[in-house]
Parts: structure tokens; C-alpha cells; sequence
């Protein structure tokens, strides 16, 4: 199933996987966030707005996604840090009522690379996540979900990620993981993410969603990586250098094995279907 990103607003969600926000650094940036549950992720943030209004951001106006190549940050850049985020990516079919969302319709899902620059001090998240074009992830092979519990076909998947270096060094990046895994998804997640987009203010990290969303025209689809998994420990410890490929792997655990899995990779065999590989290279 193609999409055409170019034409959607795109966003992510902070803290939906047990451990990440610590292991990337960013845990403090919410600390002063409340939640109503411990697991509860913390908020919803863009990574790309194709209107052009006063109140959103130049910077998010750039189409930053590309299904082949990161491209990495300029030279007079002062951080150069960039890690892959694996992650499952959701698109929704948006209803509206009264200028807020009152339902979200998932259509397909596919392997996502939410990747990030580690910049300190930079307060919204969104400033980490887009510097301009190929910059993001989201696979060409996005997969029709018929529904969206754990009796759909996206409860079979899991996230498994890889850098790949010189001479086909293939390293795990990120855990293997269940879509399943995830501490908000289905119902929770879609009831969740309405009320947050519609109530989210201009605070700390956060942005206020519902406003860019209306200068945007109320969309009809918008776009949500649902949370980045942990990494291992290569993943903690290892930044993106340029010649690397970065490797996003949705598949079907009651048909693949994690070492199957690992061995596509090595073979350079993205060939199957029914996984949504994302495999970009470092320009």
C-alpha cells in the first residue's frame, strides 16, 4: 500500500515504550509533565506540517521523510549525534466535529525511523527531529490493517532494527520487540492520542497540536509514529556515521523468526511482502 506523505501531517509520540525516554536522554525534558498513569506517554509532537501559517514553525514545513536515505545534519551543525528510532508508524483517517477530532479510523501501518539529533538544550522535541529533507523514515511498504486490537493483523508484528557498516557488519540496534509491547496501544492508544491532540498545550517540550492541525484545514489523514522502542546495548553507545545503512524491520512473528530476520538483512533481501522493511542509507 503506497502512501504519499508529502501531502499529510506528521507526527510522533513521546514515551510510549518502557525505558527509551532514560536511554535516550530525554526523560528530563518531562519531568514536569503529569500524567494520569505511570505508562502514560507524554506527549504528541510534529515532525512535519505541509501549510504554511504564522503559527507553525518554517522548519516544519520541509518534507523530511524519505524511504531511502538520511541525510546528515551540515557540517556547521554543533551536535552530529543522530540515532536510528524504530518504530511502528499508523496512518489515520481524521473525523472532526466543531473544530477538534472526534475519531481516528487506522488505515495501514509500516516501519518507521523517527531519527533524532541529540541537541542539548533545545527545548521542543520537534527542533531534535526535522532538519530538513531526508531526515526521517517511513517504509514504501506500508501494510492495510483490517483492525486495529489485538485480533488484527498488526498484533502479529514486531520491531526489530539493524545498523549495517562497512563490509556488511550487521549490528542490532534496537530490541526486538511486539507492536503489542507498546504501553498505549489500539483503543487506549487512538482514545488517548484524540484527546491529546485536541487538549495539548504550548508548554516545555510540548506544542500546541490542534492549533497547527487547524491552520492546516482540518486533514482529512494525518500520520503517528506510535513511540520508539529501547535499544540494545550496541544502540545506546553508537551514533549514525555517514556509509552506514539504518535498517527498520516490521514482521509477522508467527511466520518469521528474529533470525530470519537478521539474515534478510545480511543478504541484503528486503524481497517479502508481508514485512515492511525501511532500509536507508547515510548520505
Amino acid at each position: 500500500m503506497n502512501i504519499d506523505l508529502s501531502k499529510i501531517c506528521c507526527f510522533g509520540v513521546a514515551g510510549n515504550f518502557t525505558g527509551h525516554l532514560e536511554q535516550a536522554g530525554e526523560a528530563e525534558s518531562f519531568k514536569n509533565v503529569v500524567t494520569k498513569t505511570q505508562d502514560e506517554p507524554k506527549a504528541v509532537f510534529p515532525t512535519y506540517i505541509p501549510a504554511s501559517s504564522p503559527e507553525i514553525p518554517e522548519f516544519l514545513n520541509v518534507f523530511p521523510f524519505s524511504s531511502e536515505k538520511i541525510s546528515y545534519p551540515p557540517e556547521s551543525e554543533e551536535e552530529q549525534n543522530l540515532q536510528i528510532e524504530s518504530e511502528c508508524a499508523v496512518i489515520f483517517d481524521v473525523s472532526w466535529e466543531n473544530g477538534k477530532i472526534c475519531s481516528l479510523k487506522p488505515v495501514c501501518f509500516g516501519a518507521s525511523n523517527d531519527c533524532s539529533i541529540r541537541r542539548k538544550g533545545k527545548c521542543k522535541i520537534s527542533w531534535k527531529k526535522n532538519w530538513g529533507k531526508n531526515t526521517k523514515g517511513f517504509s514504501s511498504n506500508a501494510i492495510e490493517i483490517d483492525r486495529f486490537s489485538s485480533a488484527g493483523n498488526i498484533s502479529r508484528y514486531r520491531i526489530k532494527s539493524f545498523l549495517v557498516r562497512a563490509f556488511r557488519q550487521v549490528f542490532e540496534y534496537g530490541e526486538d520487540s511486539r507492536i503489542s509491547d507498546y504501553s498505549y496501544i489500539y483503543d487506549r492508544l487512538t482514545e488517548w492520542l484524540i484527546n491529546k491532540i485536541n487538549t495539548q498545550e504550548d508548554f516545555e517540550s510540548a506544542e500546541n497540536i490542534r492549533l497547527y492541525l487547524e491552520k492546516s484545514g482540518f486533514p482529512e489523514k494525518i500520520m503517528v509514529s506510535i513511540g520508539a522502542t529501547r535499544y540494545t546495548d550496541f544502540g545506546k553507545e553508537n551514533f549514525l556515521q555517514k556509509g552506514d545503512e539504518a535498517v527498520v524491520v516490521l514482521y509477522p512473528e508467527d511466520k518469521y523468526k528474529g533470525e530470519e530476520i537478521t539474515e534478510f538483512v545480511q543478504n541484503a533481501d528486503y524481497s517479502k511482502t508481508d514485512i515492511s522493511f525501511l532500509v536507508q542509507k547515510i548520505v
